[in-house]
């Protein structure tokens, strides 16, 4: 019995290796998929695949856009809810970035870039706000209602865009998502400054307090005097904006705006969300956990091209961390002791 209780945890009864293991399990998964393509890489190629810094910029780039999206989505799934229009959210922020650059490049093409970066944030905050709306005063499940605006959002954006790609000829576009500002490219270094403030922001304020208070538990936030419709709304809101500046950040990587660009990107998002440590049911997660998970996505997702992988295969592999992910999500409580209101 002694030694059983030296052994056992004295927070949740658990081996303290095991409760570490728990929860530094999405770094330790980084790193072994960081060693395992090096080492592929060496004895298949004689080359380094960490050193070489096209590598690190392409799985920077692979992840801006996921971790854009998974940003506001962190914050959403913190406080309990759930965003499934971000990924045509994003698109119709392309698509109209890219309509209003259209008529104005002519004029000014700096000006246009100018205009096109608020027009894309400005109609991004649109269906966020009808989101948030929905959800805080009329009481519209979050999956029903950013499922609906799903299709609103991708309606929108293919009838702005004509049912096709708007491309966009400005030399200031293509600066902005082609060059590099001190060796970092202009689109990953936009990605850094929203995490540092989104990290800052949860970490740090009173409205991530609140964020993480509201996902813990509703009622004693409403009775400990939070205002939840407003912090309900705005939280969608942030999650529309995050989404706007990545069709920005898309439309400026191609040159050009597209209704489904985020399409293939809503699960990523959600899943680097999962993946990084927050929980499907509120009230944990982390901003840097979000960076990490988008990090192994694109880590998986260029390394398996790298090694000449076909390319569905990603899939696959995302899919198996998803639920890997969720299983010790679902299983944390019972491993380290902590009180999941799931149970």
């Amino acid at each position: 019995m002694a030694a059983a209780a030296r052994v056992a945890d004295d927070e949740g009864g658990q081996h303290p290796a095991l409760a570490f293991l728990i929860r530094a399990w999405p770094w330790l998964f980084l790193i072994g998929l960081c060693v395992f393509f090096e080492s592929w890489s060496r004895a298949s190629y004689g080359v380094t695949f960490l050193g070489n810094t096209f590598n690190l910029q392409s799985i920077a780039l692979f992840a801006a856009f996921p971790l854009l999206l998974g940003l506001g989505q962190t914050f959403v799934i913190i406080a309990g809810g759930i965003d499934l229009s971000v990924g045509f959210v994003m698109g119709l922020a392309a698509v109209v970035m890219a309509r209003v650059m259209q008529y104005t490049t002519p004029v000014d093409p700096a000006l246009a870039l100018a205009l096109g970066i608020l027009a894309a944030i400005a109609i991004a905050m649109v269906p966020g706000w009808i989101n948030g709306t929905l959800i805080s005063r009329l009481r519209v499940p979050p999956f029903i209602g950013t499922l609906g605006m799903f299709g609103v959002a991708r309606g929108a954006g293919f009838l702005i865009a004509g049912g096709t790609t708007v491309p966009v000829n400005n030399p200031w576009l293509f600066a902005m998502g082609n060059e590099r500002l001190f060796g970092v490219p202009i689109p990953v270094a936009i990605t850094l400054l929203v995490v540092v403030a989104m990290h800052w922001t949860l970490a740090q304020s009173k409205f991530g307090q609140y964020t993480y208070a509201i996902g813990g538990n509703r009622i004693a936030a409403v009775r400990s005097g939070i205002n939840v419709r407003r912090h309900t709304l705005l939280l969608y809101m942030i999650s529309a904006g995050c989404a706007g500046i990545a069709g920005m950040i898309y439309t400026a990587r191609f040159s050009a705006g597209a209704a489904q660009a985020g399409e293939p990107i809503l699960l990523d998002s959600i899943a680097a969300v999962v993946i990084g440590g927050a929980s499907l049911f509120g009230g944990s997660g982390t901003i840097l956990g979000t960076l990490i998970g988008a990090l192994i996505i694109a880590v998986i997702q260029f390394g398996l091209v790298f090694i000449n992988v076909e390319p569905f295969w990603q899939f696959v592999a995302v899919g198996i961390v998803i639920i890997v992910s969720v299983l010790i999500d679902q299983s944390k409580g019972r491993l380290t002791g902590e009180r999941k209101d799931a149970e």
